[in-house]
């Protein structure tokens, strides 16, 4: 009950690391390093919601139970003619499942009796939802990045059988399969065009999603998944498996069992101050998308100039006091350029 299980074409396998998972720092350097998925084959399994769930379902469930701060979870559901694969209504006016806030208790009773229903909590705050338990659970990520970065994020995901779609984080992953299994597949971040993005706003779960169903995906309709397949890899992770895998990843999600539960910690080891790109996406297709194409090629020249080359191509033929901008980005010159830029696209 609760969404059949999913089947997704045949991929090459994450790559398995025969070392323990790097601890703080080193794992932050590891994943620079890499540039890929790698699977810590039972790297938490002597982490207690791991061994609480390796008891047994009704064990687990006690263990979050204990740790609930008592706030209402964000619950999102879905028909089971949905088979699990939360998504837009097929007119795109919508989606095809429904949110709302509820209760833990009844909610663990209700995935514990086998629904019917598609039931997914996702992205729950552990600080707030289960304070305590990033403390008893945390694989490593404790000093990961510096203290002028961001805090680390850590969330939990919960359900039945469940399908997210293939999107992309900001943010690089650390993902704990704590109970029952999950399959990931991940694409690259260059197969965006080859997995058929659908709309920036609004989104299922605030990131933009593949639009091909990859159980039945329709080749006519995008053939270049076929493409992107060809660069995919996948991995069903068991309990107390440890996945790890840069920022802009693409990755599609499956809960394979009755009840799951994945714990993940998000990190970017650049300073705090530094603003997303995504904002930068949203007004870049608004001054450049839009403009005549020998512009747009002179534009794309300017932004793998100043951007995305050498730093010292760029600048390292000035004076430092006149770099400005192009040197080194402080607290005090992020915020001048925060207030030009505010400045110039209010009007």
């Amino acid at each position: 009950m609760g969404g059949a299980l999913h089947s997704v074409p045949e991929t090459r396998a994450v790559a398995v690391s025969e070392e323990p998972l790097p601890q703080g720092a080193a794992l932050d350097t590891f994943v620079e390093e890499r540039g890929e998925p790698v699977v810590f084959k039972g790297a938490g399994t002597d982490l207690p919601i791991v061994r609480h769930a390796r008891d047994s379902s009704a064990a687990v469930m006690n263990y979050l139970r204990a740790k609930s701060s008592g706030r209402p979870l964000t619950v999102y559901r879905a028909d089971p003619e949905q088979n699990g694969r939360f998504h837009y209504a097929q007119a795109l006016d919508g989606f095809n499942f429904r949110a709302s806030k509820e209760p833990l208790d009844p909610l663990l009773a209700e995935i514990a009796g086998d629904s019917d229903e598609t039931i997914y909590v996702g992205s729950t705050d552990l600080e707030l939802f289960f304070p305590g338990l990033w403390a008893e659970n945390d694989p490593g990520l404790e000093g990961v990045v510096g203290p002028d970065c961001a805090p680390v994020v850590g969330s939990l995901w919960m359900g039945n059988r469940t399908v997210t779609a293939a999107h992309y984080d900001l943010s690089n992953n650390c993902a704990v399969c704590a109970a029952g299994c999950r399959r990931f597949t991940l694409f690259p971040p260059d197969q965006i065009g080859n997995l058929y993005p659908g709309p920036l706003e609004p989104t299922p779960g605030g990131q933009v999603v593949s639009m091909v169903d990859f159980s039945a995906p329709d080749f006519a309709r995008y053939p270049r998944f076929a493409e992107a397949l060809q660069t995919a890899q996948s991995v069903v992770l068991e309990p107390g498996d440890i996945l790890v895998y840069p920022a802009m990843w693409w990755h599609q999600v499956e809960g394979l069992d009755a009840f799951n539960i994945l714990v993940n910690w998000w990190w970017n080891a650049v300073p705090e101050y530094v603003d997303t790109p995504q904002i930068t996406l949203m007004h870049a297709l608004l001054s450049i998308r839009q403009r005549p194409a020998h512009e747009r090629a002179a534009w794309k020249a300017v932004f793998d100039h100043y951007v995305f080359g050498d730093g010292e191509d760029a600048a390292g033929h000035l004076q430092e006091h006149v770099l400005g901008p192009l040197g080194e980005i402080d607290p005090m010159l992020a915020r001048r350029l925060r207030a030009v830029v505010t400045r110039r696209i209010q009007r």
